[in-house]
């Protein structure tokens, strides 16, 4: 593959094509559901790269490669070369010689982009510290299967401006709903990252209280407070979100038929409240499951089966 399409942000694809994916997860969920054989990889590899710890991504991946026929390898930078010392460039140069796809699941959001650079196959964001673009297409999913088509709607983001909310504002561009967006002051998201969503046609509010971006939205969506690499800083964190949890009273200032997703794991009793996640409205497993799904119909966009 001498131009490999690479996933590193819901940017590097179309509108069109996020609403085909969506659409062969759903697909791909229906098959796997009934029994139906979909071994579309068959004979193809993965790589699997890990700096960042993980629970959904590796199982994901992993069980997705094999539905789809194919094998996963799982390679953590502490026991290959990669946590040596050896430069990106030639990691991606021989690894991308052996395999058929590879994802990587990082800090520098650098990195992956480099990484892709010099990689002869398709490489996907699996999450950085900017952008986590697959959990978005499960999201979208898990959207599309409880309410239709999210074009038009409205997502409330109440949180962290973190690598989930640069992601949802590129997921604007990709899918067309509105997000309205409520973080702290001083945890405000990526300015170069938002300016270029609303320069792409972006329909983004910075709001100023988590009640406001909350109101009247279809979705709504948070994230821990402290993420990976952040412990030090949780009770600072902690002091500055403490208005910012999704409890019952600011579900009601959502639609009365609003979902309320988050990406896992979560922190009862900080981000949200246990009636919140554990109630009605909510579809987090629903979301993490589709994980599966949408990344098995992501994978076969990009190597070129549908």
């Amino acid at each position: 593959m001498n131009n490999p399409r690479h996933f590193l942000t819901l940017l590097d694809i179309s509108p069109e094509e996020g609403a085909s994916i969506i659409a062969r997860g759903i697909s791909l969920k229906a098959k796997q559901k009934n029994g139906e054989a979909h071994r579309s990889l068959a004979g193809k590899t993965m790589a699997m790269i890990f700096e960042k710890a993980s629970t959904r991504t590796r199982v994901s991946f992993e069980t997705g490669m094999f539905q789809l026929g194919g094998h996963a390898l799982f390679l953590h930078s502490a026991t290959t070369q990669l946590g040596r010392g050896e430069p990106v460039s030639d990691s991606a140069k021989v690894i991308s010689s052996m395999v058929d796809i590879i994802m990587i699941r990082t800090f520098d959001h650098a990195m992956v982009e480099a990484f892709a650079a010099n990689s002869s196959v398709p490489v996907i964001n699996a999450l950085t510290d900017l952008t986590h673009p697959c959990q978005i297409l499960a999201d979208v999913m898990t959207f599309v299967e409880h309410r239709g088509d999210i074009q038009g709607k409205t997502v409330a983001w109440i949180g962290d401006g973190n690598n989930m909310t640069h992601s949802w504002i590129n997921g604007t561009v990709t899918f067309g709903f509105t997000l309205n967006i409520a973080t702290p002051k001083d945890y405000a998201v990526d300015d170069k990252v938002l300016q270029h969503a609303l320069s792409l046609g972006a329909t983004i509010n910075i709001c100023n209280t988590p009640q406001e971006a909350a109101s009247g939205a279809d979705l709504v969506t948070t994230d821990v407070w402290a993420s990976m690499g952040q412990e030090e800083e949780q009770k600072i964190r902690e002091a500055a979100f403490k208005d910012y949890q999704v409890d019952s009273a600011l579900m009601s200032c959502a639609k009365s038929d609003a979902l309320f997703m988050h990406c896992l794991p979560a922190h009862r009793g900080e981000e949200v409240a246990a009636d919140v996640i554990d109630g009605n409205q909510s579809v987090v497993w629903d979301e993490a499951e589709n994980r599966l799904h949408a990344q098995k119909a992501l994978v076969e966009f990009l190597m070129g089966v549908f």
